[in-house]
């Protein structure tokens, strides 16, 4: 699978992805919102984009489809409870459906509820001899799980929903699955965590480096980073539930995972 993420520079640091089939240099544009810069990039590459997908319906991930399509003809995906939210959606996207892209590569539908309720991540399941990054498992995570962060819950989501879709799912994705997230919230995400955990020498040394950072690549993330650097993944951290014990003087003496991520999103809404 070919990945090219692709920053739009506007205030909310959005990505748009596109992802392509090697062998047929079909492809998929996902959350297309910058038109213009989406199709120069396909061309660029040499891509031919048949496929338009959306994780949700806000309108940073959904504003750039009605030109993106024009010009391409692609087919429009969604959350199949999106399609009274998102104009002229050609397939509704129920869990374990998979769109395809070219010849080899398929992108299976996560029902992924929380930030929204129409809300979908897109799981490339990799090969199972992976020898190269490419190979590897990824995951397309829209506004549900950031670089060190999640999603907010305050435009048509919920916050017990949202940690019920971690404990289901993202939770149990593969240590090394690759993240591809919406928006590029890395810096502050961390600065949360050190706030939250300030001894997590994960969470320091890579806030170092990024803070250093000269090259115009992207930093990506996994599933294992995450359980390091993601105060969200560390829901059994004495120091986290330390730190959370001031702010909320009422926490069980062992709280449960649950209200841990929630007093936890509570915080990071004013944060």
């Amino acid at each position: 699978m070919l990945v090219e993420q692709i920053s739009v520079n506007n205030s909310l640091r959005n990505y748009m992805y596109l992802v392509a089939c090697p062998e047929t240099r079909e492809a998929a544009a996902i959350d297309p919102l910058d038109h213009v810069l989406l199709l120069q990039r396909a061309k660029e590459l040499g891509w031919n984009v048949r496929s338009v997908i959306n994780t949700h319906e806000h309108h940073d991930h959904i504003g750039g489809n009605e030109p993106v399509i024009n010009a391409t003809g692609a087919t429009l995906y969604a959350h199949q409870h999106a399609m009274d939210k998102i104009p002229n959606v050609d397939q509704g996207l129920a869990a374990g459906d998979v769109v395809q892209i070219g010849t080899s590569v398929e992108l299976i539908a996560l029902d992924t509820p929380g930030h929204t309720f129409c809300h979908t991540c897109l799981y490339y399941m990799g090969k199972n001899d992976f020898k190269q990054d490419s190979e590897m498992p990824a995951l397309f995570s829209g506004d549900t799980l950031f670089n060190a962060g999640v999603g907010n819950c305050h435009n048509g989501g919920n916050p017990q929903t949202l940690y019920q879709t971690f404990r289901d799912q993202l939770f149990k994705l593969p240590d090394y699955t690759r993240i591809f997230p919406g928006h590029d919230y890395i810096v502050n995400n961390l600065q949360f965590t050190l706030d939250r955990e300030p001894n997590n020498a994960a969470a320091k040394s890579l806030l170092v480096a990024l803070q250093q950072w000269t090259s115009e690549k992207h930093f990506i993330s996994n599933i294992a980073m995450e359980k390091l650097v993601n105060a969200f993944f560390r829901l059994d951290s004495e120091e986290i539930i330390d730190t959370l014990r001031p702010k909320f003087p009422d926490l069980a003496e062992q709280p449960n995972e649950e209200d841990v991520f929630l007093k936890l999103r509570e915080l990071r809404n004013h944060w």
